[in-house]
């Protein structure tokens, strides 16, 4: 099982820096999907930041909205957050040298609590604390 971040989907279906390794790591990848519900509202936020800023037009945030619902209809696993989550990330959270903002610790809290192994991110602040509580990163 892997736990997908945002930062990889918003990279899967608008174009970034690393939309392309994204592309071909989804394509090749047969493990099972998961992120936490929370990532849809956050994967709208992006495209909403996207659009007021210039990076994309509204058609494109349309498009992509479109490609990760079919996503979430079907390759992708949106795990409830219950309570506990939210305590674990807040935790997380608390700890100042670890540079987690709110969002990157509730989804470390969430993959830790789904029994993740592997951790799909790009952001490296994620990624640093994802390997400090021994969870393995994709190869992106």
């Amino acid at each position: 099982m892997v736990y997908v971040d945002t930062s990889v989907l918003v990279a899967l279906y608008t174009h970034e820096a690393k939309s392309s390794d994204v592309s071909r790591w989804y394509a090749a990848c047969a493990d099972e999907l998961v992120s936490a519900a929370w990532c849809v509202s956050e994967f709208a936020s992006a495209l909403a930041i996207k659009q007021r800023t210039g990076q994309i037009a509204e058609a494109d945030a349309q498009t992509a909205w479109r490609q990760f619902e079919r996503m979430c209809a079907g390759d992708l696993d949106l795990l409830p957050v219950e309570p506990a989550t939210f305590h674990r990330a807040a935790i997380l959270s608390l700890d100042v040298a670890s540079g987690l903002r709110a969002g990157d610790a509730l989804h470390l809290a969430a993959a830790l609590e789904a029994k993740a192994r592997v951790v799909a991110t790009l952001d490296e602040v994620m990624a640093k604390n994802a390997k400090r509580l021994r969870l393995k990163l994709a190869a992106i």
